[in-house]
């Protein structure tokens, strides 16, 4: 992995110092608070003056003063205080824990929220489309990143769909299906006693327990009864004719493309679930309706004012360019327009290009 290796830790003078490292200008800035009545914990809010939406700093700190509790232990009390969307399954904070991404969306005019005994700073506000969005994707070139991001908007439908249409196809809409895989498909599940929406929905939950287990358990421990148990029980529930075969390579392919994209593995889970009961009981149509319903709620949201789908509703051409394709960086001229719109400009578009005209007339006018 290229890049920065460092990263915050429990203390909040040495997270500053990290981002001030970073960060040189005068223009960053540090406010801090007291937050808990009886830990009084230390909440520093971080911006780039100049860059920032003022009003975004003064809703940010609104919203840290209206916070009425008796401890902070760690950053995501707050973030359920402040969140525009408590009750939503999707993040409309994200957090970090590498001072270069901070940094970065710092540059862009966000706002960054800094607990004291926490090794993870929270930045607002947040977009859909950062969840995609790796670190990585700017220490290699962009062609290669821009391939990567696509696999992961693929890994989460795959993650998402997968087990929902597997059920929709197997049980409502056989005739899409070409008939050397009905065929095949039907040989499989044939003697299972269990409807195949019972057999994903059972499958999905036992990978689920099995993932928990190994992170509660010790870690040399817990990757071998991931492992191990996924292998071993699998196999014995086909062999037993509890399920088919089909069902174990849906929900594996599931549990693998879900790892992808860690920051939506929580809404991945909801969402799987959600899909999967309403394809066993309308189909395609059921997931039509889920997915309907699903963008609708996405619309709806907004982190601290700002659109959650932005840049792809409201559609935005000109940021665009590191949505799904990740342009150059010397084509990235302007920040996000929605968030860093009081001073947008970042470098001139095509600087590269700029700075080779200028060597050239250097070199004609030596000669």
């Amino acid at each position: 992995i290229r890049g920065p290796h460092e990263g915050f830790t429990e203390d909040l003078r040495t997270n500053t110092a990290l981002l001030r490292r970073k960060i040189t200008n005068p223009g960053l800035q540090f406010e801090e608070t007291k937050i808990g009545r009886r830990t009084q914990t230390t909440v520093a809010l971080a911006y780039l003056r100049g860059v920032v939406n003022e009003k975004l700093v003064k809703e940010v700190r609104t919203r840290l003063k209206r916070v009425n509790i008796d401890q902070i232990l760690d950053a995501n009390y707050l973030v359920e205080f402040i969140s525009d969307a408590p009750f939503s399954i999707f993040p409309t904070i994200t957090y970090t824990e590498r001072p270069d991404v901070a940094a970065a969306k710092l540059l862009e005019g966000r706002v960054a929220i800094l607990v004291d005994g926490t090794p993870m700073v929270n930045t607002v506000p947040t977009l859909w489309v950062e969840s995609f969005q790796s670190p990585d994707d700017y220490n290699f070139s962009f062609h290669y990143a821009t391939l990567i991001r696509m696999l992961r908007y693929l890994s989460f439908f795959l993650a998402v769909f997968s087990p929902a249409i597997f059920v929709a196809l197997a049980s409502y809409h056989q005739e899409l299906l070409p008939t050397p895989l009905l065929v095949t498909l039907s040989g499989a599940t044939e003697g299972t006693p269990f409807p195949i929406v019972v057999e994903m929905i059972m499958m999905g939950a036992f990978f689920e327990i099995l993932r928990e287990a190994g992170i509660r358990i010790a870690r040399p421990v817990g990757s071998t009864i991931s492992i191990v148990g996924a292998l071993v029980i699998g196999e014995a529930a086909v062999s037993a004719g509890l399920v088919g075969g089909p069902t174990i390579i849906v929900v594996a392919l599931t549990a693998i493309t879900s790892f992808v994209v860690p920051r939506q593995v929580t809404a991945g889970i909801v969402l799987r679930l959600t899909y999967t009961l309403l394809a066993g009981m309308l189909g395609a149509y059921g997931i039509l309706i889920g997915m309907l319903f699903t963008l609708l709620h996405l619309a709806s949201l907004r982190s601290f004012g700002v659109p959650y789908l932005s840049p792809l509703a409201p559609a935005s051409a000109v940021d665009l360019k590191d949505v799904v394709v990740r342009v150059p960086i010397w084509a990235m001229g302007t920040r996000p327009r929605l968030i860093g719109w009081p001073r947008p400009q970042r470098q001139p578009v095509g600087a590269d290009q700029a700075v080779g005209e200028e060597r050239e007339g250097a070199n004609d006018a030596d000669g």
